[in-house]
């Protein structure tokens, strides 16, 4: 069985930067809807909003996942923990994942690299503040 620390002192900092990472995907979210607004859903074009390459699909997709980690990071606590440590890893795998099919025509979401590496960024920032942010029940 895993080990999380318990009651870290600094969860509550990385609880700010898990707040920080949802705010910037829904900000990133309502700017790429209000950019493409009336695009097809998978749409391929050159739209970009907070330096991410985005179409509908992937303006939606980012703001649903900040709205969840912005509102785990607002319940805190072990569902913030456990929220936090999937998402992570998922963010993560999706970068992955869409990394492969960047130059395809399976790139529905309209990815480039530039969304490849923030993607990353915000999976590893979300990671790390599921695993510090286990407290005692």
């Amino acid at each position: 069985m895993a080990h999380y620390p318990l009651n870290h002192h600094l969860r509550k900092t990385y609880r700010l930067l898990a707040a920080a990472a949802g705010l910037y995907l829904i900000l990133a979210g309502a700017i790429g809807l209000a950019e493409t607004w009336g695009d097809p859903f998978f749409h391929r074009g050159s739209d970009w909003a907070l330096g991410l390459r985005v179409n509908p699909a992937t303006s939606w997709i980012s703001l649903l996942l900040g709205l969840v980690v912005l509102a785990a990071a607002a319940v805190g606590g072990n569902l913030h923990h456990r929220v936090n440590l999937v998402l992570g890893w998922g963010l993560m795998g999706l970068a992955m994942l869409v990394m492969t099919m960047l130059q395809t025509d399976a790139n529905v979401l309209n990815f480039s690299m530039v969304n490849v590496i923030v993607l990353a960024g915000l999976g590893w920032v979300v990671l790390t503040s599921g695993l510090y942010g286990k407290v005692e029940s």
